[in-house]
């Protein structure tokens, strides 16, 4: 990639200030090599990245609302010319099956734009309330931090809302899959976004992430990733009491009830959880099943890991490819070993490569059975092609579990009446619960309760976050 090493900053492509930078390699998780390098980039960056944002706030935020979609719409257009670069550079830096990467990961940064440019046209930023004329403002200068389990999504659900309220904003993305934001870059510039208005520093969370989170004018930092990481975005932002909006970790139930279809809920189900090798902060890790019914569930669990091909991210015919890291890699497989080791059942899957991969990080799709609250597989977000089923006894005792957690992103409730699922979702103390498999809403609001964070992102909901509301009395 042509501009790896570089960072964009204020409409050019430049080097990062420090002659000595330190680079890091980025490493294909199919084969566990290097692939490409990538600069650090260091306090001195961002201190360059954040003047350029505030140069360009003045202006930009005075921008009208259709000069704004047509910016968004420009940038979508080009999005979709590089539709294919977009989804093969998932696929290489972070292990996604090439189809997968296709039709799911970059999918959703054609969604996310799309839906901003909707919202934008109809969103209200200035109304008369009680004799109170009502303004929603920009908020300013905004830093982003992205995560790399879900590139394109994550970073088109903080940088279109940003645009399309009037911010400027400083992107790091992960440095573990930071290529597709560089193309994001490519994309943006090529789009015509106006120079200092998004810029991007490649980096650490230790040294980038830091500098950006106590910076005095960046007035918003917005997180993804885990929820240590998030806790020190926060400490970090706290001396200058900037907003931080945060999507942080999960552990989702999947509450299966007794007038759902069991056998078609247990395989969906799994699917949901292991789909991109189990790497989704909302994915289903948690299922609920009634315990009479226990052994037909674990053999519906089986069924459906079993018959997932695992492999190269760009071998034909993978179901799901290999997790982000060596780190990651044994993380899950210490976990497993916990499971195993507290007394859950091991229905399918387990530790080891599957057999024939010797090279890459890929885990076996694992399912414990009889597993129960107080186990450490049940409580703690493990991030990988690992589910747990745990058995109730009644709908009250489910719904008590599902909110035992330190977690609350995501739900799912299965059920032959959607009345009857409804009325199960009020009682889910979660942010975001799908019903019998929805599709996926780009709309929908998106964020969680507890320690999942705080802030909403998606459509209207997200672009309230990036706003100011201020009131004009008389």
């Amino acid at each position: 990639m042509q501009h790896a090493t570089q960072f964009y900053i204020d409409g050019q492509w430049v080097e990062p200030l420090e002659h000595d930078a330190v680079t890091l390699d980025v490493i294909d998780p199919s084969t566990a090599s290097a692939f490409a390098r990538i600069s650090l980039g260091s306090a001195a960056d961002v201190d360059r990245a954040v003047a350029a944002a505030r140069r360009a706030f003045d202006s930009y935020s005075e921008t009208t609302v259709a000069q704004r979609i047509d910016l968004l719409q420009s940038i979508l257009d080009v999005y979709r010319k590089r539709y294919d670069d977009m989804a093969h550079t998932i696929s290489r830096e972070m292990g996604a099956p090439l189809q997968f990467a296709n039709d799911a990961q970059a999918w959703t940064g054609v969604a996310h734009l799309e839906t901003m440019i909707r919202t934008l046209d109809t969103f209200e930023f200035e109304y008369m309330k009680s004799g109170i004329l009502i303004r929603k403002e920009a908020v300013g200068v905004c830093g982003l931090i992205t995560p790399w389990n879900w590139p394109a999504l994550q970073i088109t659900t903080k940088v279109a809302p940003a645009l399309a309220a009037g911010c400027t904003m400083v992107l790091k993305p992960s440095e573990l899959a930071p290529l597709s934001g560089i193309l994001f870059a490519e994309i943006l510039d090529e789009a015509g976004v106006p120079a200092g208005v998004f810029n991007l520093v490649n980096g650490d969370g230790r040294t980038v992430g830091e500098a950006m989170s106590c910076h005095p004018d960046i007035d918003m930092m917005s997180f993804t990733g885990s929820t240590r990481a998030g806790v020190q975005v926060a400490k970090a932002a706290a001396d200058t009491v900037k907003r931080v909006h945060q999507e942080l970790g999960g552990k989702s139930a999947n509450l299966i009830l007794e007038d759902a279809d069991l056998r078609q809920a247990v395989v969906r189900g799994a699917r949901a959880c292991f789909d991109n090798s189990g790497q989704s902060c909302d994915a289903p890790t948690r299922m609920f099943v009634p315990r009479a019914r226990m052994g037909e569930a674990l053999g519906y669990a089986k069924e459906a890991a079993d018959a997932l091909v695992v492999g190269p991210a760009s071998a034909k015919g993978v179901d799901l490819g290999p997790v982000i890291s060596e780190q990651q890699f044994d993380r899950i497989q210490h976990l497993i070993d916990v499971g195993i080791e507290e007394g859950a059942t091991l229905v399918a899957g387990g530790a080891g490569r599957p057999e024939g991969l010797g090279a890459g990080y890929f885990v076996k799709p694992t399912v414990f059975g009889n597993v129960t609250p107080d186990m450490t597989i049940a409580r703690e977000e493990i991030f990988g092609p690992v589910l747990s089923i745990l058995p109730y006894d009644s709908e009250d005792e489910a719904i008590a579990m599902a909110n035992d957690s330190l977690y609350g992103l995501a739900g799912y409730v299965q059920s032959g009446s959607i009345e009857h699922a409804r009325a199960v979702a009020r009682r889910l103390r979660t942010g975001t619960i799908y019903l019998n498999y929805a599709d996926y809403n780009p709309e929908a609001p998106f964020g969680g309760f507890r320690q999942s964070g705080n802030g909403r992102e998606y459509g209207e909901f997200g672009l309230e976050d990036f706003l100011e509301i201020k009131g004009v009395v008389g």
